[in-house]
C-alpha cells in the first residue's frame, strides 16, 4: 500500500469515527430530552413540615391536588412537623435531586429560622432550588373581648399604659406568630410579656377566655373566632385588608407601618436539574390561575401571589431579603431557639 492509499484508509477511519461519535452523542441527547419529558413518570411527595391540621394543611392539599392534574402523577402531602419546621425541611435538603421530593416552605422553615438557631440544619440559599412562591397569610391583631380597646391607636395607648400588666399569647417561642407579635410591639414601642404555647389553638383558646390579653394569629385560624365574638379584631398586619375579613382595618390605616405575616414557596433539594425545575414551577404558576383554588382560599383570608411574583428567580431574591429583615428584628429582641 503506497502513502496516498494510507492516508485515504486513515482518513476513512477518522470519518467512520467521527460518524459514530456523533451518532452516539445525538443518542445520548435524545434519551436525556425524553427522560426530561417524561419526567415526573411517578407520584411525587410534598413535604408539610408542620403538623396535620395546621394552617399551612389548606393550601398543601388544595395545591397538591391540582398540581397532580396539571403533572399527570398524584402529589402526595406527607405531614413532617418539629423544631419549627426544620425537621420537615432538612429532609427535604437531603432528599435525591430527582424531583420527587419538594417542601412547601414558610417564612419560618426559610428565613426566620436562620437567625433563631446558632446551627439551623440546612442553609435555606444554598441547600435548595428555588420553584415558586405561592402564597401569602396576613397576620390579624386580636384581643381578649373585655379589653377595653376597639382601635389601633387605642390598644397601643392602653398596652403602654398598662404592659406591665399584660401578656401577648404566640404558638410557641419562634413561631411566625411570636415574631409577628415582636415586630408589632417593637414598631409600636410595647413591652409585654410573651406566654408561648404548644400551637395557635390553645394560645386563641386562652385569649378568648381571657386569661392572655392578645395574640397576632393568621386571619384563616383567627377568623372563626372573630366571626363568634370570642375575640375582637383590631388590625390586619398587612398593606391591604383581607378579603376574609373586609371590616377589619389595616394597621397601616391606623397610622402604623406594621407587615407581619407568613408565606409559602415551594423548593427543591439542591442539585435538581433546571428542565424538573421548569416543570414543577409550570404546575405552580397554573395552579395560581385556577379561580376556584383562588376563591376557596381568599375566603380564609389567603392570598395568592402574583404571576410574575411566582417564578425560582424571584424566589431567590425574596428569601435573601426575608432572612434580612427577620434577623434583625430577632436579633434586636434578643430572640433564640438554642438552649
Amino acid at each position: 500500500m503506497n502513502s496516498r492509499q494510507q492516508e485515504e484508509t486513515d482518513r476513512g477511519g477518522i470519518m467512520r469515527r467521527a460518524i459514530a461519535f456523533g451518532l452516539l452523542m445525538l443518542g445520548i441527547c435524545a434519551v436525556n430530552r425524553v427522560g426530561a419529558e417524561e419526567w415526573p413518570k411517578r407520584s411525587l411527595t410534598m413535604i408539610n413540615p408542620f403538623a396535620a391540621g395546621g394552617p399551612n394543611d389548606v393550601p398543601a392539599r388544595l395545591f397538591a391536588q391540582r398540581m397532580g392534574e396539571v403533572l399527570g402523577q398524584a402529589v402526595i402531602v406527607e405531614n413532617v412537623g418539629g423544631a419549627g419546621g426544620m425537621n420537615g425541611a432538612s429532609r427535604v435538603a437531603k432528599a435525591d435531586p430527582d424531583g420527587y421530593t419538594f417542601l412547601q416552605g414558610t417564612v419560618g422553615t426559610q428565613a426566620q429560622n436562620q437567625s433563631l438557631y446558632k446551627r439551623p440544619s440546612y442553609d435555606s440559599t444554598k441547600d435548595f432550588v428555588s420553584v415558586g412562591l405561592f402564597l401569602e397569610a396576613p397576620l390579624v391583631l386580636v384581643v381578649r373581648k373585655d379589653l377595653p380597646v376597639n382601635s389601633m391607636q387605642e390598644f397601643v395607648a392602653y398596652a403602654k399604659a398598662n404592659g406591665d400588666k399584660m401578656q401577648f399569647a404566640s404558638a410557641g417561642a419562634g413561631s411566625a406568630i411570636h415574631l409577628g407579635c415582636a415586630l408589632m410591639n417593637s414598631v409600636t414601642g410595647l413591652n409585654v410579656v410573651h406566654v408561648p404555647y404548644r400551637g395557635s389553638n390553645p394560645a386563641m383558646q386562652d385569649l378568648a377566655s381571657g386569661r392572655v390579653d392578645y395574640l397576632c394569629d393568621i386571619v384563616t385560624t383567627a377568623k372563626p373566632q372573630i366571626d363568634g365574638g370570642a375575640v375582637k379584631a383590631i388590625a390586619v398586619l398587612d398593606d391591604e385588608r383581607s378579603e376574609a375579613l373586609p371590616n377589619v382595618p389595616t394597621a397601616r390605616e391606623q397610622g402604623f407601618e406594621v407587615r407581619a405575616y407568613t408565606w409559602n414557596a415551594f423548593f427543591l433539594p439542591k442539585g435538581t436539574p433546571q428542565s424538573i425545575v421548569a416543570t414543577l414551577n409550570h404546575a405552580v404558576v397554573e395552579t395560581i390561575k385556577t379561580d376556584d383554588i383562588r376563591k376557596k382560599l381568599g375566603a380564609v383570608g389567603l392570598r395568592l401571589v402574583s404571576e410574575e411574583r411566582a417564578s425560582p428567580e424571584y424566589l431567590d431574591r425574596f428569601v435573601k431579603d426575608e432572612i434580612e429583615k427577620w434577623a434583625g428584628l430577632i436579633k434586636a429582641s434578643k430572640i433564640s431557639m438554642d438552649q
